[in-house]
């Protein structure tokens, strides 16, 4: 059957026939059930839809009776209704209701727009429209959600015409779209896309003048409506056509999952159909070749041309092949930590990276696996055995070795042959190639008669590699065609002859560098070679500083660099291509300065490390918490190489500044891993004037299951500092690994003071330590002294902008209402609570936070509502790869099920729960207990052959 609710709702036989429904309650039914076709839809849910927030006494029952007459209205052989104890679901696939084929399309179009396949993305956008046929849920409005789920796909009905519209404009019917475009302006005079749209078309007609006109339309109705002005990319579409210049597409901002491309792909579409087929049949397949001939760029654009959902992992910037797993989960936008929890000593990235790929279809993308083949080569293998609908393109100068992997050889472009003329030179990819780079640099250049043989020269000599090439052409700006081709010639004898077992790379593209180095001036090559000390690019504030150039020279040779082609400028930051940064850092060595830019390096990392930590406890937390994210590869490639260097005041000061930076971005494995390092270079004992860095990196690295807890309390810890750490988090850190003290709340007072003492009217640490105390009076049942701790230091943490310490605070805050019996105000405190953890980007915590709102509503005998919770919070663990969350998710799913009587579901969602994520940190041991309770109880009810009372207070209370 399919099922349309695009438009009056709908039930069609495969023959096309029509089934009547019935009466506009049944339709609404079948529309509720629709809208999460496939999904458990609870009965409160179906009855709120149906009677709104007044339903008549006896709707439960009212409910069953519709149900049996949409069950009678459906073919008895098609009948897809069914009933669970939590509710209803319409087993039907997805597939077979148009809203969600429409979804599908309008996404597969988008994706076809983004990669510039116009007719594809015409053709698909137009299938996804023609399955409307009037407003969506057109004789189900007045449903309770109706409204907004209308209003929901209206929207991306409108965008998917938009991106129709955007790709008819790329293939020129500009005077086709004039009509629609202005219905589509009247209609929604507000939406700047389409008005852009039809400036564009009207420019591009040669109307200019209605084109202006109609951004006087939207600048006039904008100011009048809204009091604002036009948005900067109308505003350019304003400006081109007042220049009489072309109007490029305007996309969204919605960060891509493959890096854009500035440049256009020139050949290879034997390979891009190559490697399309091997994707088609293998899950491996990995594109081989020498440096520079392009594999990242044909991988790109092979996985650009999918209809599937595809992930880019740079591994180039890696300094060890450790950090594989990680740079996977930071592209997957994943943690391998929550914000509350520390890390489990025994577990690693990659079990967190299979929990959560072990049931998504996805193209993982691995560029640059050569420098760390052999954990590149662990991890694909890992988790392709482990996800079976997980496939790995793969880049590399060799193959992984794996059995079932597929090869895709890249050598150089097509290149001419001895005899070629001038017209036929122009057929093949490296001239093409060369041809278009070089006009970017030489407008007026063209592959001649005159220059042929040159040009030709050139492609040859290196071997039509497409790196090699650029580099070359982008010599034109300063150099004729005849002049270029010369020096390559010098420069690549010695080395065409020499040892011919050398590396590709070697063999031509270190010719090519080493050629363009030496068209370098003297300031420009202090400035390369110093560049290559970053990790991961730089802004221009590192830069100049690290550089250590006079800001004049360095401003001049940084332009020059980029005029060169030395570096390139991408979101504010400047980066080194690979091949040119190894080359240069050859170059740092030889002048003796490597020691030197490290420690300036080193230097500047650190005080940035401790500005933004001193930021992150205030309200500009989330920016400096991206400003971090940017410059990891370089905090932690500074950090390293202290460490190597022996310099132990660098490395621990760094491992102390990014303490909280690396609890809150939940990377408490990496951080542990990297604190390691820097004890195994300070000893058993703080070094002199070390101490607060020593006890971060015991802490830190205790996390990970390494270095050994000193001895004595905190409130020794303290008193040995004397004076205010200069990272507050060790105060929290510090109890995460050694405990609360023993003592409690009293202990916990002493601390306090000892700290006032030395720190005076901190808010930040006052508010942590009446936190602390909270709780601590939370667990003995003073339960009047903590909730007035903890408001005072939710207070604290509020007037400082700390959402983490907020966040933490209001889960205290809400334990402590439910365990006072105020269901109303726990809830309240937990949606806050959950919204903090949302805005830090943790969908662990949400996960966590969900759990912890579904164990309050338990015991408040909520029992839909803590379902609601449980099944939320499974679904995000599941996403995050957090399998500690999915069991105590799973746990929280089957305490319901046990109190609703359906002790099957109970046991058998228990039992699943006992299924890997809970060895490690004790976390996983107290929910391996509980499960364990739970089923004794479920075992005792099954004896007593009756199920529990619904209502009653769940058996493990307050876990």
């Amino acid at each position: 059957m399919q099922f349309r609710i695009l438009g009056p709702t709908q039930v069609l036989l495969a023959d096309g026939r029509e089934i009547p429904v019935g009466g506009p309650r049944l339709r609404a039914l079948l529309a509720l059930l629709l809208l999460d076709a496939g999904r458990m839809v609870s009965a409160e849910r179906l009855i709120d839809g149906l009677y709104g927030e007044h339903p008549p006494r006896g709707a439960a029952n009212a409910l069953q009776s519709q149900v049996s007459r949409l069950r009678q209205a459906l073919p008895a052989e098609h009948n897809p209704v069914e009933f669970h104890p939590a509710g209803y679901r319409l087993a039907i696939d997805p597939g077979d209701v148009d809203a969600y084929r429409f979804e599908r399309l309008a996404e597969a179009g988008s994706r076809a727009l983004a990669s510039g396949d116009w007719s594809r993305a015409v053709a698909v956008l137009r299938e996804a429209l023609e399955l409307w046929r009037g407003p969506a849920l057109a004789d189900v409005i007045d449903l309770a959600g109706a409204p907004a789920q209308a209003a929901r796909l209206d929207e991306l009905r409108l965008a998917a015409i938009e991106d129709r519209i955007e790709a008819e404009l790329a293939l020129g019917a500009h005077a086709a779209l004039v009509a629609e475009l202005r219905e589509l302006v009247v209609a929604h005079p507000l939406r700047e896309r389409s008005r852009g749209q039809l400036m564009r078309a009207l420019s591009a007609l040669g109307r200019p003048a209605e084109a202006l006109a109609e951004f006087e339309d939207a600048r006039r109705t904008l100011a009048e409506q809204l009091g604002v002005d036009p948005s900067a990319a109308l505003a350019a579409i304003h400006l081109a056509v007042l220049r009489g210049e072309a109007h490029p597409a305007v996309r969204g901002t919605s960060e891509p999952a493959l890096p854009s491309q500035l440049t256009t792909f020139v050949g290879r579409e034997d390979e891009l159909k190559r490697v399309g087929e091997l994707l088609g049949e293998r899950r491996l397949v990995t594109v081989t070749g020498p440096g520079g001939a392009g594999k990242t760029r044909l991988a790109i654009e092979a996985a650009g041309r999918l209809d599937s959902e595809v992930r880019f992992v740079e591994l180039a910037g890696l300094a060890h092949g450790s950090d594989v797993p990680q740079a996977v989960l930071s592209a997957l936008g994943l943690r391998d930590a929550g914000l509350r929890a520390p890390v489990e000593p025994n577990r690693q990235a990659t079990d967190r990276l299979v929990e959560a790929l072990a049931e998504r279809r996805l193209l993982l993308v691995l560029d640059n696996c050569e420098h760390v083949i052999a954990d590149a080569a662990r991890l694909a293998a890992r988790l392709l055995s482990a996800c079976p609908t997980l496939s790995v393109l793969a880049t590399s100068r060799e193959p992984l070795g794996l059995a079932g992997e597929a090869l895709c050889p890249l050598s150089g472009l097509t290149l001419p042959p001895p005899d070629v003329s001038v017209l036929d030179a122009d057929d093949y990819a490296a001239v093409i190639l060369f041809a278009q780079r070089a006009a970017d640099v030489a407008p007026d250049f063209a592959v001649t008669s005159a220059n042929v043989e040159m040009v030709l020269r050139i492609c040859r000599t290196l071997d039509g590699l497409p790196l090699a090439i650029e580099l070359a052409a982008a010599r034109l700006r300063a150099l004729p065609v005849a002049e270029v081709a010369a020096r390559l010639d010098d420069r690549f004898r010695l080395l065409s002859m020499g040892n011919r077992a050398a590396s590709p790379r070697h063999r031509t593209l270190r010719a090519v560098v080493e050629w363009s180095w030496d068209l370098l001036d003297d300031a420009e090559r202090r400035l390369a070679r110093r560049l290559t000390v970053f990790a991961g690019g730089a802004t221009l504030e590192a830069a100049g500083r690290v550089s250590g150039l006079p800001t004049a020279e360095f401003v001049d040779a940084l332009t020059g660099l980029a005029d060169k082609s030395f570096v390139e400028l991408t979101g504010g930051r400047y980066r080194m291509l690979e091949t040119v940064r190894a080359f240069c850092a050859e170059r740092l060595a030889e002048a003796g300065e490597a020691d030197q830019l490290r420690r300036a390096h080193a230097t500047y990392f650190v005080e940035f490390a401790w500005t933004a930590s001193d930021h992150l406890r205030r309200a500009e937390q989330l920016q400096w918490l991206r400003r971090l994210d940017a410059e990891r590869d370089n905090l932690h490639a500074a950090l390293r190489r202290a460490t190597a260097a022996g310099d132990a005041s660098e490395a621990a000061g760094l491992v102390a500044a990014l303490s909280f930076y690396w609890w809150l971005r939940g990377m408490r494995g990496e951080g542990a891993r990297l604190a390691a390092g820097v004890l195994d270079l300070l000893g058993a004992e703080a070094p002199p004037g070390l101490g607060e860095e020593f006890a971060l990196c015991v802490f830190n690295a205790s996390l990970g299951g390494s270095g050994h807890l000193p001895s004595g309390s905190q409130q020794s810890m303290i008193r040995s500092l004397g004076r205010p750490p200069r990272q507050p988090f060790l105060l929290y850190l510090s109890g995460i690994s050694t405990g609360p003290p023993s003592g409690g709340a009293e202990d916990v007072e002493d601390l306090m003071r000892e700290l006032r003492r030395l720190v005076g009217p901190d808010v930040w640490i006052n508010a942590l330590g009446a936190m602390g105390t909270g709780s601590a009076q939370m667990w003995r049942g003073q339960w009047d002294q903590a909730r007035t701790a903890l408001v005072t230091a939710l207070d604290g943490f509020r007037s400082t902008g700390d959402r983490w310490g907020a966040m933490i605070t209001l889960g205290a805050l809400g334990e402590l209402a439910a365990w006072r019996d105020d269901p109303e105000t726990a809830s309240a405190h937990m949606d806050e609570a959950l919204g903090l953890a949302e805005s830090l980007g943790s969908a662990v915590d949400q996960a966590d936070m969900l759990r912890t709102r579904g164990e309050l509503r338990l015991r408040a005998g909520d029992l839909a509502a803590a379902w609601d919770d449980f099944a939320a919070a499974l679904l995000l663990a599941q996403r995050s790869g957090a399998p500690e969350f999915v069991s105590s998710a799973r746990l929280g799913l089957a305490q319901v099920a046990r109190l609703r009587g359906d002790l099957g579901e109970a046991r058998r969602l228990c039992e699943e729960a006992l299924v890997g994520g809970l060895t490690g940190w004790y976390v996983g041991e107290a929910t391996r207990s509980e499960i364990i309770l739970v089923l004794d109880q479920i075992a005792e009810a099954e004896k007593a052959g009756a199920p529990e009372a619904p209502g009653a207070p769940p058996s493990a209370d307050g876990a």
